[in-house]
């Protein structure tokens, strides 16, 4: 049984100012920066094979069809017709690590936030989109649609899952990606646009997520705080895994457990890079204490330009 939406319970009066925030920023974003980008790189992505014809003076060689045109011994291209629509997903880890932040905003936040605005530009541009929420499960799937009123309730329930105080929470406190690509693979079952949004502390999902971006076109949106990648020196500190509970004393003034603390987390997001790269995942940094905007558009402008 999936955990209660945000229709189905009562909302902190704060949480719905907060929505309201979110979606008016949102709304602006998309009006004035974003919905160009987006446009831009995913119209005619959704492309439905449809016929082979003889090659043809002018036609572009990265469209032909080797295999048949080794058979007939002449060149042959693909045809292509465009769908109608894009299906979108917002695929969002809101396990405990995600609550985490140095800054004024969590990563579930920034996660709300940016996945609005990404709903918001999807209808905008007349794809359906849907959300699967997960921990160490699937926590949430709302179903693709249309529509500034679903938009609403995306935004809703994004702010709303994460919530872990006056008895809002997931089910569980654990990540796991794979579990959240599997689901995405079994429900998805025409190529769709999946951004999963994850601070990607997991381990055992490489296998999930080559399957998936072989279907889908993934882009992963990596969440991370400032205090991750580095320990101030501030003597004694207790840090605690959010999602596991076990804690750990270390000593920050210590320049060698610092430099380790560094270490450590710079081969973590290496073979973050690593992991994406080989399986053609287009990955997109975000942190906390920095504006995402420019990020986002810059990687649409990237993409953009690709042949």
């Amino acid at each position: 049984m999936l955990a209660p939406t945000a229709e189905q319970a009562p909302i902190p009066p704060e949480l719905l100012q907060r929505i309201r925030r979110i979606e008016i920023r949102a709304r602006r974003l998309v009006d004035h920066l974003f919905l160009g980008e987006y446009h831009s790189v995913f119209r005619g992505r959704g492309l439905e094979f449809s016929e082979v014809r003889e090659y043809q003076p002018g036609d572009d060689v990265r469209i032909i069809d080797w295999n048949v045109t080794a058979r007939m011994g002449t060149p042959y291209v693909k045809k292509f017709v465009e769908e109608r629509e894009l299906t979108v997903f917002l695929v969002v880890d809101i396990s405990a690590s995600e609550d985490f932040s140095t800054a004024p905003q969590t990563k579930a936040e920034l996660a709300a936030e940016i996945g609005a605005l990404l709903a918001l530009a999807a209808v905008r541009n007349n794809d359906r989109v849907g959300l699967i929420a997960f921990t160490d499960q699937v926590e949430r799937f709302v179903a693709p649609r249309k529509g500034s009123q679903h938009v609403l309730r995306l935004i809703r329930e994004l702010l709303y899952l994460p919530v872990r105080q006056a008895g809002l929470r997931p089910r569980s406190r654990g990540t796991d990606i794979a579990a959240a690509l599997g689901f995405l693979s079994r429900i998805a079952r025409r190529r769709s646009v999946a951004f999963l949004l994850s601070d990607f502390l997991a381990s055992d999902y490489e296998a999930a997520l080559r399957v998936a971006a072989r279907r889908h076109d993934v882009i992963a949106i990596s969440l991370s705080d400032p205090r991750e990648a580095y320990l101030p020196n501030a003597g004694l500190l207790e840090l605690e895994d959010p999602e596991t509970g076990q804690r750990l004393v270390v000593d920050s003034g210590d320049a060698g457990v610092r430099q380790r603390y560094a270490e450590a987390a710079g081969r973590r997001r290496e073979e973050r890079r690593r992991l994406l790269s080989a399986v053609a995942v287009d990955e997109v940094p975000v942190l906390t204490d920095r504006p995402y905007v420019q990020s986002l558009i810059a990687f649409f402008q990237a993409r953009a330009r690709r042949p």
